[in-house]
């Protein structure tokens, strides 16, 4: 299983509005969860990660999608706080 994260970006905080446990490599569903996510809330990115943990997965988006461009991140699905550093 993987989980699959899907947020929102104002250029200044990335916003975690959707999250799903996906089978591992099953992009038909991940489309799906991506294109209804982005019709409701206008979501502009997502990444399944190869992790259990929805908490995993929010440390990876900060990781590999926040801190690098200088975003904060914000958990709006189960209020996640990343490790930063």
């Amino acid at each position: 299983m993987a989980t699959l994260l899907i947020w929102t970006d104002d250029g200044t905080t990335l916003t975690i509005i959707d999250s799903h446990q996906v089978e591992d490599g099953d992009q038909a569903t991940i489309d799906e969860l991506f294109e209804d996510a982005a019709e409701r809330d206008g979501a502009d990115s997502g990444c399944a990660f190869d992790v259990d943990r929805h908490s995993d997965a929010v440390q990876r988006t900060y990781e590999e999608y926040a801190r690098p461009f200088g975003l904060a991140l914000v958990d709006a699905v189960e209020g996640h706080t990343p490790t930063t550093y």
